[in-house]
């Protein structure tokens, strides 16, 4: 506006008299003065009013949009006008409150899974189209990192290197064969995968987006327990079955021969019944080790619990081997320099356990070797404990038959036995069972061809 009026001032100005102008010159340049100080105050109004009703709300918008940008959601433009302005203003606000909501259920969703996956036993892991692991839960990793350092341990024969460069994130080797089906077939997919000692049930189903397999997901269940007892229930039925049907043959095979009567003498029908006799026995002594199993496992066993001092128990036990140990040619030896007494046990029940462990000793000692009976007191944090040992220098275990030798069943190879007298496979259970119920612990130390050492511990009164 200011200049409008400056150039409409000196379009006019050739056209002014000189007289006049000559005249009244200083009203004209007062008169120029005052339309130069009216041009630039409307000009200075006009760009104030632009930047308060424009620029300004603009700027605000902007910053607005950046802080929403930086993640602060909850940022809303407090403009209140009726034009274009304020519409976009109530738009952005609107804009805003959607936002937030949807990134409150987002997150809402998200921290529900996170709390669902966390919550599960089952190991969850998920890996993308490549093999690469993008989520797991807390069973999910702990089982990741065992087998990447399994891998890496193969790989680098130890674990030195593992923690200062880790394996890169693929999928593991054991599940790489599953993850391949579900990615050529996108169905799902289900099998057993044994790691070492360890068995897994592997449930692995395919991530869409768009019909398009993207990755997969593994559900993973140990199952180790259940296929162990799996394999026991179905072992146990079998060595039941063939246990029972050695005598049960040979009891129906010398009855019938004594009723065709085979038998030409006194002598040989008494012998036949002699056998008949000795497998019902056998089969008796099985069935009454099955039915002490069985109440144990129950925990429906008797113990007569009482005060009783360890060693003369164990030196009672010793006198009645002697016998047999000179029978055998095997040096028996008992060794107990200290009066200890178990507070709390069953004398009938470990008289069981000791008579077991000195019955294989002998069976598994050949003759001119020597069978140990030793008995002390040891104190281990602050804590008493009865320790017994029975050590023979007999063939000794294999071993990997160490770990399985108090499983129901369980025998040495019979070619390495002594004698023909063989047992039934669950006298170390049941001694397993007793030693449990006297919160006591047994463990086993063997060197084949050297002989064996089982070490006994019981808990004693801190006060004795």
């Amino acid at each position: 506006m200011g200049c409008v009026l400056i150039a409409l001032g000196l379009f006019l100005l050739p056209y002014i008299d000189t007289n006049f102008a000559e005249t009244e010159s200083r009203d004209i340049k007062r008169l120029f003065t005052y339309i130069c100080i009216v041009g630039f105050s409307l000009t200075t109004f006009f760009a104030l009013f632009l930047f308060t009703k424009i620029t300004q709300p603009m700027q605000q918008l902007i910053q607005a949009a950046n802080a929403i940008r930086k993640g602060n959601y909850g940022m809303r433009l407090s403009l209140r006008t009726n034009d274009e302005i304020g519409e976009l203003a109530n738009t952005f606000n609107h804009m805003a409150i959607q936002l937030e909501d949807t990134i409150r259920n987002l997150n809402h969703e998200k921290e529900h899974l996170a709390s669902v996956l966390r919550s599960m036993t089952d190991a969850v892991i998920t890996f993308d189209g490549e093999g690469k692991v993008i989520l797991t839960n807390p069973p999910g990793e702990k089982i990741m990192q065992a087998w990447y350092a399994l891998d890496w341990a193969q790989e680098d024969g130890s674990l030195e290197g593992y923690t200062a460069g880790k394996p890169s994130r693929d999928v593991p080797e054991p599940l790489v064969p599953l993850f391949r089906l579900v990615m050529e077939q996108g169905g799902d997919q289900s099998s057993n995968v044994h790691v070492q000692q360890g068995v897994w049930s592997v449930q692995m189903a395919p991530l869409y987006a768009d019909s398009v397999v993207r990755g997969a997901v593994a559900v993973l269940r140990d199952v180790t327990e259940e296929v162990k007892m799996e394999k026991m229930r179905r072992d146990f039925v079998a060595n039941v079955s063939h246990e029972i049907r050695t005598p049960l043959s040979m009891m129906q095979g010398y009855s019938e021969a004594l009723l065709d009567g085979m038998a030409t003498s006194p002598e040989e029908s008494e012998e036949l019944i002699q056998v008949i006799h000795d497998e019902s026995l056998r089969m008796g002594r099985l069935v009454k080790d099955l039915l002490d199993l069985a109440r144990m496992d129950a925990g429906h066993t008797d113990m007569n619990m009482r005060e009783v001092e360890l060693g003369e128990l164990l030196e009672r036990i010793y006198r009645k081997f002697m016998v047999r140990s000179k029978e055998q040619g095997i040096q028996l030896q008992f060794d107990c320099k200290q009066e200890i007494s178990l507070q709390q046990a069953d004398e009938d029940r470990l008289e069981q356990v000791f008579t077991n462990l000195l019955d294989n000793a002998f069976r598994h000692t050949p003759e001119g070797k020597s069978v140990v009976i030793s008995v002390e007191r040891i104190t281990h944090m602050r804590t008493s404990f009865a320790r017994v040992c029975v050590k023979d220098q007999g063939v000794g275990i294999p071993s990997s038959d160490v770990p399985f030798i108090f499983e129901r069943f369980y025998k040495a190879d019979k070619a390495r036995v002594r004698g023909e007298s063989v047992g039934t496979g669950l006298g170390l259970a049941i001694v397993k069972n007793i030693v449990d119920a006297h919160q006591g612990t047994i463990q086993v130390n063997s060197v084949l061809g050297e002989g064996t050492e089982f070490i006994l511990q019981f808990p004693l009164d801190s006060s004795k």
